[in-house]
């Protein structure tokens, strides 16, 4: 269709025309067909280029964190010579990019590039591309979608943590502040389960899959200390503000990272169905982009589900219950989940108290029920919103270690 430059042209090619047959001056009749004439070759051309135009993406990585950045690189690609291109490729619900190319020939791709803030946390779409080609004067235009959108997962930031609750190596009897095991469970059958989401498919039962008609997995046995679970209360009456919320979130992903990499199987826990189990790499990613969209929750009731979830029979070396200031429901589902566990910390985002200078303090308050919890035995973790989970989680780690018993 025409440009706006098109339109012109085409009101003053007919004026001209006009002009011509009032006064009969030929050049008229020559600028005026002139103008009509370009427009008229213009919407054509443009039509059949426009198809012949291909975008391809390459998006690195596509998987980061809250903060950082990511390129994307724009392939541009054409079976015949084009003038005048531009891509507008769309990052939804962050931005867009703007190229133009004066003109692009056969089977000579054009390549650009450009960065993507990455913030806030969650998964976004990269494209299609809106691409639009215009004649040589400018006067036409034609377009629409190329390529296919790509998938950018943007991940919580997460801390670097130092330091693991004193759980039990291979030997029951013997403490230890280093896990002593893989992460890949036994050898021996445990049980059959059905097929979740990130499972290893090689790991499928195919006799049972078949008796029953759907896909059940052989679960090998896992070295009971290895076994650790990450309960996030997304609850959004534990959270004042959004910023409490965010921090929590960075913790849990924080905790779930570190867990994994030290070698214990955690189990992620965000309020709704049977966790998610980071065994594998795939299982992992799954579990951060499980807190890459976690959002907090109105409807919540969280002893009932943390009551259906203890029924699974999830127990192991280490549970870890992250939160903002805990309440009476946080409390109860910690003494319906630590009986199953060795080892117990507890993740709490409170606001800082202010001194009697006006200044904030460099420690937040312990509520009561903090303190409920460290009196159980409990390795409490807090910081304020705008703090950092690290020297809380080591010197809580610590403190851990100086108390605890020989044997």
């Amino acid at each position: 269709m025409p440009t706006t430059r098109g339109w012109a042209a085409l009101g003053a090619g007919a004026a001209l025309v006009l002009l011509w047959i009032g006064f009969g001056e030929r050049l008229l009749l020559a600028v005026g067909a002139f103008l009509l004439l370009a427009v008229g070759i213009g919407v054509p051309y443009v039509r059949m280029a426009a198809p012949k135009v291909a975008v391809n993406r390459r998006l690195t990585p596509f998987q980061v964190h809250d903060g950082d950045r990511a390129v994307v690189e724009v392939s541009l690609i054409t079976a015949r010579r084009v003038f005048q291109v531009s891509v507008e490729d769309h990052v939804h619900g962050l931005g867009s990019a703007h190229f133009v190319a004066d003109r692009v020939e056969p089977n000579q791709p054009m390549l650009a590039r450009y960065e993507i803030l990455c913030r806030p946390r969650g998964i976004y779409l990269v494209g299609p591309a809106e691409v639009r080609v215009h004649d040589p004067l400018g006067l036409s235009e034609s377009g629409g979608m190329a390529g296919t959108p790509d998938r950018l997962v943007v991940y919580p930031t997460v801390e670097d943590l130092a330091g693991l609750p004193l759980g039990r190596g291979q030997d029951p009897t013997v403490n230890s502040s280093k896990a002593s095991f893989a992460n890949q469970g036994g050898d021996d059958f445990f049980t059959l389960r059905e097929y979740q989401h990130g499972d290893d498919l090689r790991k499928v039962h195919w006799p049972s899959t078949a008796k029953r008609d759907e896909l059940m997995i052989k679960q090998l046995e896992m070295p009971w200390q290895s076994r650790a679970l990450v309960v996030f209360d997304p609850r959004r009456a534990n959270h004042a503000t959004r910023e409490s919320f965010e921090q929590a979130v960075r913790g849990a992903a924080s905790v779930v990272r570190h867990l994994f990499a030290s070698g214990y199987t955690p189990t992620l826990w965000t309020g709704r169905g049977n966790g998610t189990v980071a065994s594998s790499p795939e299982s992992y990613a799954l579990a951060l982009e499980e807190l890459a969209v976690v959002q907090p929750d109105e409807d919540l009731d969280l002893p009932i589900s943390v009551a259906k979830l203890r029924r699974r029979g999830i127990a192991g070396g280490v549970m870890v219950l992250v939160t903002g200031p805990p309440d009476d429901a946080d409390l109860g589902a910690f003494r319906v989940l630590s009986r199953d566990f060795y080892r117990t910390v507890v993740m709490s985002v409170v606001v800082s108290r202010e001194s009697n200078y006006g200044e904030s303090m460099s420690l937040p308050s312990y509520n009561e029920a903090t303190l409920q919890f460290a009196r159980t035995g409990a390795a409490t973790v807090v910081t304020d919103p705008g703090g950092t989970w690290a020297p809380a989680w080591r010197e809580a780690m610590e403190r851990a270690w100086s108390t605890a018993t020989a044997g």
